[in-house]
């Protein structure tokens, strides 16, 4: 009997050896639309770790971290909310709290999850540890019961959550220092049809971009008394607009040496706004329209994907000179783009050739490929510590 004790003891204690504690900022998320599966992956030796299957509807699928970076919670269209736990390799907790949702965000203290959704609409907030229903603001716009789609939600600080009313043409801030109870500040005629929304890396200003008319809508976060104000109003004048293939994203902002860079919508430019007085400060002539517009971390370079038929492309915008320094010809159908936390490297989901290409932003060289099936966001783990990512 004690040797059996004794035993057991040491087997206990060689499974312990052998289990060596891991970090996770090392670590990502790629999206496997098509198959409803993600794939953990390690970009230090640019691996894979783990893949995972069972989360329903991913096209347009996003994602935030855990405070902790241990826990990604991802936003399926189908209305899906998963927690996946990135060190076990599965599915911690899943539920479908909507017929269809566009995105999500985790409050300032990491407690809180909240989903925007386009059925019914609105926007529903859960506890991140349980993913139990906490609240439901049904965001429709004045007397109507009928609820708009929401877009743009963000996290920013004072506990709040931001987001866009499509259909109503508002902008909402929610207070949730009470998650049961939210206190909203409504924002209306901010213009027609705001398509997303995002907010500047210090929290202080929540801009949403129009799809029914040229410009962007302005909140300063710090001064919300001063309401909702129009820039680059009119951006298009005088032009006949082309027809948009797709819609333009602005997940995060693109910002360097004090100006910040938002796609062009139904136009082939990226437009550049001095942040000091929020005016136009220049726009760059790009292969095609617009989807993500993303700053390399140390802001040098501006990388552009582009909606059909230029989807095949990447270029490559110089924030010194505002020129076209690299047009990049990874392969069909390059949906996103995600930096390593320094900037050394972009990997980019190449959807339509089945793989994630690896690319060096110095030398603009592709290092490595890995199989993924039908790939789309690409979302790493240092995000866990930005707001609004």
């Amino acid at each position: 009997m004690r040797l059996k004790v004794l035993l057991v003891s040491f087997l206990v204690l060689l499974v312990s050896a052998c289990a060596t504690p891991r970090g996770t900022g090392d670590l990502g998320v790629i999206i496997e639309r098509a198959a409803g599966s993600v794939q953990i992956v390690e970009t230090t030796t640019r691996t894979r770790l783990a893949q995972i299957a069972g989360l329903g509807d991913l096209s347009h699928a996003s994602l935030v971290y855990s405070r902790d970076a241990r826990y990604a919670y991802v936003f399926g269209r189908d209305g899906g909310l998963t927690k996946v736990d990135l060190l076990r390799g599965r599915i911690d907790k899943r539920i479908v709290q909507a017929g269809n949702a566009i995105g999500g965000a985790i409050s300032q203290d990491g407690r809180l999850i909240a989903v925007s959704n386009y059925e019914p609409g609105g926007v529903k907030i859960f506890t991140a540890d349980t993913l139990e229903l906490l609240a439901d603001i049904p965001a429709g716009s004045g007397d109507s019961q009928r609820r708009s789609k929401v877009v743009g939600l963000v996290d920013a600080p004072g506990e709040c959550f931001v987001f866009s009313l499509y259909d109503a043409g508002e902008i909402w801030i929610a207070d949730m220092h009470d998650p049961r109870q939210p206190q909203l500040r409504k924002f209306t005629h901010i213009g027609k049809l705001p398509y997303d929304g995002t907010v500047t890396p210090d929290g202080r200003f929540y801009i949403a971009g129009l799809f029914g008319e040229d410009g962007l809508a302005l909140l300063d976060l710090w001064q919300p008394d001063k309401g909702v104000r129009r820039v680059l109003e009119g951006y298009g004048r005088g032009q006949e607009p082309l027809p948009v293939f797709k819609m333009p994203h602005m997940d995060y902002w693109a910002q360097a040496g004090g100006n910040a860079y938002v796609p062009a919508v139904g136009r082939s430019e990226v437009l550049v706004i001095d942040q000091k007085d929020w005016k136009e400060a220049g726009r760059v002539a790009v292969a095609g329209q617009p989807v993500f517009v993303v700053a390399r971390p140390d802001g040098r370079q501006v990388w552009v994907n582009f909606a059909p038929p230029h989807n095949d492309t990447i270029q490559v915008i110089d924030t010194l000179s505002l020129a076209v320094i690299r047009t990049l010809k990874p392969g069909k159908a390059v949906l996103h783009m995600e930096f390593t936390p320094r900037g050394e490297q972009v990997w980019m989901s190449v959807r339509d050739e089945n793989r994630v290409d690896v690319y060096d932003t110095g030398t603009f060289e592709r290092v490595a490929s890995l199989p993924a099936d039908k790939p789309s966001g690409i979302f790493f783990t240092p995000r866990a510590h930005r707001i609004s990512q």
